[in-house]
């Protein structure tokens, strides 16, 4: 382990990140009984420029008047490349103390994060806020990717990263067919076999894009959170794609329509005989410390001090979830 220790961003539980126009304040209710873990209220991409002040306002009203209960709540502002942002900030924070997260879009450099920071602390400071509002920033743009490292070092408020692999997709000038979808000109052709045939095979065009985020954010103590996969009527598609993430190390994905929740909380909830073998795990190295030993063999594998880490990530998380086995 480096002698550089890095703080951990606040634990919350985070599988589902159910997104919500704030243009319609008729699905707020309904988002706020949903099984979702976090919860964002957009004020962005998804609410047309004619509607963002009145957005604006039914998030205001539906912080302050709907029981979210123990969600975690957030809020996407604007872009800092709009006049719209600081407006988002400023009245949003000011008169919401429900609100837990900042969701910042299309962070391309540590400096966005600054900003956002800078003004955060001057209304808490001016509100007397005893809660202290965390962020989560969007990588979705070539230049966020190129920064990714030193943006996940950019403030002590940043909890989260979440891939946006539609913005991204344009960034990077990428042929695709649906958001967080996969195409079928990305593949390997195998050699020939004895019979001279040949075989192709499907790849990730996303694979390394979200590896490289997924490494910035567990370098620096963040939570790696999939984005958007855009066909709803797919849930097939969602959950390939929520487990190839998963297997990376991310801990939840968007889900931008309600049938996606459930999804997204099931593949990032570890099943039974998981949290049953990491219990195995703890257990037969603590039988090995007792003698003496550094490692020991279970099922037939070696375990080591590097498995009990795992086996505790694991357990830690299910404990936050309420699974038992």
């Amino acid at each position: 382990m480096s002698f550089t220790i890095i703080e951990q961003a606040t634990p919350r539980l985070h599988r589902s990140e159910l997104a919500v126009p704030g243009s319609n304040p008729g699905l707020f209710e309904k988002a706020a009984t949903s099984a979702a873990d976090i919860i964002f209220l957009d004020v962005e991409d998804a609410v047309a420029p004619d509607d963002k002040e009145q957005a604006r306002k039914n998030i205001i009203a539906g912080l302050n008047e709907i029981n979210w209960g123990s969600k975690t709540m957030m809020v996407r502002i604007n872009g800092l490349d709009t006049h719209y942002m600081y407006r988002d900030v400023v009245d949003i924070v000011e008169a919401c103390p429900r609100l837990d997260m900042i969701l910042i879009p299309k962070v391309g450099v540590p400096a966005d994060v600054y900003a956002i920071d800078m003004l955060v602390t001057q209304i808490e400071a001016a509100k007397k806020r005893q809660k202290r509002i965390g962020f989560e920033i969007l990588i979705e743009t070539a230049l966020g990717m190129a920064n990714v490292e030193a943006i996940a070092q950019s403030s002590k408020r940043l909890e989260a990263m979440s891939f946006g692999v539609a913005d991204y997709a344009a960034s990077t000038r990428a042929r695709t067919t649906v958001i967080g979808g996969v195409n079928a000109d990305y593949g390997v052709l195998t050699d020939k076999d004895a019979k001279g045939d040949r075989q192709y095979f499907w790849a990730d065009p996303w694979h390394a894009a979200q590896t490289r985020m997924m490494v910035a954010c567990r370098a620096y103590g963040l939570r790696p959170i999939d984005g958007p996969f855009g066909d709803f009527s797919d849930p097939d598609g969602f959950i390939a794609a929520a487990n190839r993430v998963a297997v990376l190390g991310y801990e939840g994905k968007w889900a931008i329509h309600p049938s996606q929740i459930e999804l997204a909380n099931k593949v990032f909830t570890p099943s039974d005989a998981e949290v049953n073998k990491a219990r195995r795990i703890v257990a037969a190295m603590d039988e090995a410390a007792k003698a003496g030993k550094g490692a020991v063999s279970l099922d037939g594998r070696l375990i080591d001090i590097a498995s009990i880490r795992m086996a505790e990530a694991l357990l830690a998380k299910a404990d936050s979830i309420g699974v038992a086995a």
